[in-house]
C-alpha cells in the first residue's frame, strides 16, 4: 500500500506551515498593526496559500531547477495578477510583493537554513524600516483664507486649520493660488497611525458605493 503522501510532499507541509506563520506574522504584527485593514488582512493570507502551492506544483520534480518555461509562466500570472478597481496604495503594494516573494521562495527553497536566514534578514528589515521611516498622512485642502499662507503667519495658519479639522498638523505646502476666487490649495501633512484611503478624494467612486 503506498503511502499517502511521499517524503518529498511531508517536508513541503513543513515549509508551507513555516511561510504561513512567517507571513502572518509579518501581516498581524507589522503591517495591521497601522493599517487596520481587514481586507488586505484578507488578501495577503490567501495570497500566501494559492502562490505557495501554484509555485511548488509548477516546479514540478526538481526543486531549484527553474526552466525557463516556469519562468516564464511565473512571469506571465504575476504580470496579470493585479486589481482592476481602485489603485492599491504603496505601502499595501509593498507588502504585498513581500508576501509574494517569501511565498516563492519557501516553494522552492531546498535548505532549512536558507529560509532561517532569508525569514530573519526580511522581517529584521520590515521592522527598521517601520520603526526608523515614519510615514505621516497628507491631505489636500482647497483653503478660504489667502491672507493667511503669508510666512509670518504660519503660526495663525496652523492653527485655524487645526481647529477647523481636528488634525494634528506637522506641515503645510502651499500650492496654487487663485485671488479671483480667494482660494488656495495646501497640501497638509499631519500626524495619524493609520492610513486612510479616501484621503486626498473628492468624489465617491462607482466601485465604493457598495461601502455607504
Amino acid at each position: 500500500m503506498e503511502a499517502l503522501f511521499s517524503t518529498e510532499f511531508s517536508a513541503t507541509l513543513l515549509r508551507f506551515i513555516t511561510c504561513i506563520v512567517i507571513n502572518w506574522g509579518i501581516i498581524h504584527f507589522l503591517y495591521y498593526r497601522k493599517s487596520h485593514r481587514n481586507d488586505f488582512y484578507f488578501t495577503f493570507m490567501l495570497m500566501t496559500v494559492a502562490i505557495f502551492f501554484l509555485v511548488y506544483f509548477m516546479m514540478g520534480m526538481d526543486r531549484g531547477k527553474a526552466t525557463m518555461g516556469v519562468g516564464l509562466g511565473l512571469f506571465g500570472i504575476f504580470s496579470i495578477m493585479r486589481y482592476r478597481t481602485d489603485a492599491m496604495p504603496v505601502r499595501e503594494m509593498t507588502y504585498l510583493f513581500l508576501i509574494v516573494c517569501l511565498s516563492v521562495v519557501h516553494a522552492m527553497a531546498e535548505s532549512y537554513g536558507e529560509l532561517i536566514v532569508v525569514d530573519v534578514l526580511t522581517v529584521s528589515a520590515i521592522i527598521v524600516c517601520e520603526l526608523r521611516f515614519k510615514v505621516h498622512a497628507t491631505k489636500l485642502i482647497q483653503y478660504d483664507r489667502v491672507e493667511l499662507i503669508k510666512p509670518e503667519k504660519r503660526e495663525e495658519l496652523i492653527a485655524d486649520l487645526e481647529s477647523r479639522t481636528g488634525l494634528k498638523i506637522l506641515k503645510i505646502d502651499v500650492g496654487g493660488i487663485d485671488f479671483l476666487k480667494d482660494s488656495v490649495v495646501l497640501r497638509v501633512t499631519y500626524d495619524n497611525d493609520q492610513t486612510n484611503e479616501v484621503d486626498n478624494q473628492f468624489k465617491v467612486r462607482k466601485s465604493q458605493w457598495r461601502e455607504i
